[in-house]
């Protein structure tokens, strides 16, 4: 009797939590949430976040290249403000052993200072439409799972194209609570990106790999972009010509500072969430994607660091590849650690517990959604093989030698050709620039041999390739004589740019498809394929699962619990999520909800020997002298970052963070190593969002970098 009363406690407790402050959810409708936001201190309405009529928040609040990041317009002259870390790659991109923005920082002082990141994208989101009547009511009953899904995939396309107005816009279909709902997103994408600021590693990076997703935490993450446009104001792939983007609409910036309790709000695009993931499927998750990721990427990670401590310039090219593997390795390790100690598949199972029972109570649900649980286990069951190869197949070959990469651009690019598009290799000949940039044989050779092993030793014997010897391939690929192991002149254009563009430039189709690096790859592009196909007919029984699943789960709860708001799970569309700002409590220690200057000094020279915490003399100076201008508290320090219990994941980064009037307080950028398993269940105890304070963010502008060119168009009230 106690074990079912406790069952039935913590199925409770998950009832409560996700009718409590947890939820990324879809800013349409935010009118739903309003008394609560509004009880929290929201000072606005529901139409000041999502219009169609109106300039609105929706407006200011951007996804970066697609939905890796977010960014906010913060001037009336198309100026952006995102996270350091989300526009590492670009200020890599443009740093030199001569001029390492990397390690020195950037800041343009003029328009003609700033500069061009080709491929970076911003898209604007434009509408919303729920399109679900659209999209199930022309789905036929009683087809096989298989064509149910093509057939839902065809009709997606349908509304997709006549929304896009022949190309003006970007549009996209998403389905929601697993298939049980669907919206149209209408885009407007700009692509003439500039980078205008970005402090040094010593600021924007502080703390490193050591402190990432770690808090107390000093790091001024933050990076400044602007786009730009044809005159008229549309878009416009880079050029000379291009001007600042003029916006009616822009973020004020609140010079108030936070205090605890105090309301916040986060717009943004977050990646990907599995809060609806059965217990199964959360044991899948712990022991096949993480760990697998973790295996490779902790060997991955080992071969590049080995490279970059031997050679400034290698440093400099791997900086961004290995800031963005080993930012989702740690957070694997944390989230396999906080799904055993938080109880979370024991949590899931209660809840699982809970519905067999409302389901078993009614012979007509228990017709309908009988068999979701065995058909669930059962799909992942008899996909353990092929699962396992496609996570080694992802983080292995995909994410390991860099050639595979680029012969699936070229793929792509041969396609498109064919089928009429004339400017299919221009973005191809971009990509190639970018891999040759930041490219090195040696580096290549060794992630081939080594991680590549490690594909063909840990899959089922049918997803190898068959008579396949690592050492032979790379000797083949790489040039090695097979007796002396000495390096040749390399033997395929997929290691070699001079020869890779001369078959582009020249339009040698043939060289390129018939190269031995493109061969590989393709050989392992069809084992690709063929974990996939086998994975399909089994996966099919799986996402009916869930789906069905979906739909039992929201009855029983709007049964039990008429008035239960549900969010859907992420999925890179704009979300809005609101709370608190608010430190924590952890195994008997309470953290602050804020840090200041004086903790980034003490961190600094207590890990002296730690580059990690390598400090900025700048702001070790400024802290001396007591000078922090405007921007200090009413503590009389510098506050650096703080905390909020907002609801957030990956594709937050860069996310606005702002008070009840939609003024802006902060940059959202990490989360707290105590909840990593926040994706799967949201602990409103201990989930934290870690934001970079605004003030610091003007400090760093003003008193470090001097760029009154960037500070002059900001709106900064108090």
């Amino acid at each position: 009797m106690k074990r079912l009363f406790l069952a039935f406690m913590l199925f409770i407790g998950f009832i409560f939590r996700l009718s409590a402050d947890e939820g990324m959810w879809v800013i349409s409708l935010i009118q739903r949430n309003y008394q609560r936001m509004k009880a929290l201190g929201f000072e606005l309405t529901p139409e000041d976040i999502y219009s169609i009529n109106h300039s609105s928040l929706k407006d200011v609040v951007v996804a970066l290249d697609g939905g890796s990041c977010t960014a906010e317009i913060v001037s009336p002259n198309g100026l952006l403000f995102t996270n350091h870390h989300c526009g590492y790659e670009d200020i890599q991109a443009h740093s030199t052993v001569e001029h390492d923005y990397l390690k020195d920082g950037f800041w343009a002082h003029s328009y003609e200072e700033e500069l061009p990141n080709p491929g970076k994208e911003v898209w604007f989101l434009v509408r919303i439409e729920d399109v679900t009547n659209k999209v199930l009511s022309k789905v036929p009953k009683n087809i096989s799972e298989l064509k149910r899904r093509d057939t839902i995939e065809a009709i997606e396309k349908q509304i997709e194209d006549e929304a896009s107005e022949n190309g003006k816009y970007t549009t996209q279909v998403k389905d929601f609570f697993d298939g049980n709902q669907y919206f149209l997103f209408v885009y407007l994408v700009y692509k003439d990106i500039r980078l205008v600021g970005a402090p040094p590693s010593s600021i924007g990076k502080f703390g490193g790999d050591t402190d990432n997703w770690m808090w107390p935490r000093q790091t001024g993450d933050f990076s400044i972009f602007r786009i730009y446009a044809k005159p008229d104001g549309t878009p416009a792939e880079y050029s000379p010509d291009n001007v600042p983007l003029k916006t009616d609409k822009y973020l004020k910036i609140s010079l108030k500072g936070v205090k605890e309790h105090d309301f916040t709000m986060i717009m943004g695009f977050p990646g990907t969430t599995h809060r609806y993931y059965t217990s199964y499927e959360v044991k899948e998750l712990r022991d096949h994607e993480n760990d697998i990721r973790i295996k490779v990427r902790k060997k991955k990670l080992a071969i590049l660091k080995q490279f970059m401590d031997s050679d400034r310039n290698l440093a400099i090219k791997y900086a961004a590849k290995y800031a963005q593997s080993s930012n989702y390795y740690k957070y694997s390790i944390g989230q396999n650690l906080a799904i055993r100690r938080l109880k979370i598949i024991k949590k899931k199972a209660n809840t699982e517990k809970e519905l067999r029972k409302w389901i078993a109570a009614d012979p007509k649900r228990a017709k309908k959604y009988g068999k979701i649980f065995s058909d669930i286990s059962r799909a992942i069951k008899y996909h353990s093989k092929q699962d396992i190869a496609l996570n080694y197949w992802f983080e292995a070959v995909y994410l390991g030698p860099e050639f595979t990469r680029l012969a699936l651009n070229v793929l792509y690019a041969v396609k498109d050709f064919q089928n009429g598009n004339t400017n299919a290799f221009d973005r191809l000949k971009r990509t190639a620039k970018q891999y040759f940039r930041d490219y090195d044989i040696n580096v290549d050779e060794a992630l081939f041999t080594n991680l590549i092993s490690m594909y063909m030793n840990n899959v089922d014997s049918k997803y190898r390739l068959p008579f396949f010897d690592v050492s032979n391939e790379a000797m083949l690929l790489y040039g090695i004589d097979p007796k002396t192991h000495i390096k040749l002149k390399t033997h395929s254009a997929f290691v070699d740019s001079a020869k890779f563009f001369k078959y582009l430039n020249d339009l040698e189709l043939d060289s390129l498809l018939h190269d031995n690096g493109m061969s590989l790859a393709t050989r392992f592009l069809k084992l690709y394929f063929k974990i996939k196909n086998d994975k399909q007919e089994i996966d099919t029984l799986l996402s009916k699962g869930r789906r069905l699943y979906m739909q039992a789960y929201m009855k029983m709860l709007k049964e039990k619990y008429p008035d239960t708001l549900f969010y859907p799970d992420a999925n890179s569309t704009m979300r809005l999520t609101y709370g608190k700002v608010i430190g924590y409590n952890w195994e008997g220690k309470h953290y602050d909800y804020y840090t200041t200057i004086d903790q980034y000094v003490e961190k600094g020279r207590k890990y002296a020997d730690n580059p990690d915490f390598e400090m900025d003399p700048k702001m070790v100076e400024l802290y001396e002298k007591k000078d922090y201008g405007p921007y200090a508290a009413d503590d009389g320090t510098l506050h650096l970052c703080f905390l909020t219990d907002n609801d957030i994941t990956g594709g937050n980064s860069g996310s606005p963070v702002l008070n009840g009037k939609g003024e802006l307080i902060g940059l959202a950028f990490d989360g707290n190593w105590e909840a990593m398993s926040g994706d799967i269940l949201f602990d409103k105890q201990v989930q934290r969002t870690i934001c970079v304070d605004i003030r610091y963010v003007l400090f760093v502008i003003d008193k470090i970098a001097h760029d009154t060119h960037i500070l002059n168009e900001l709106t900064i009230v108090k």
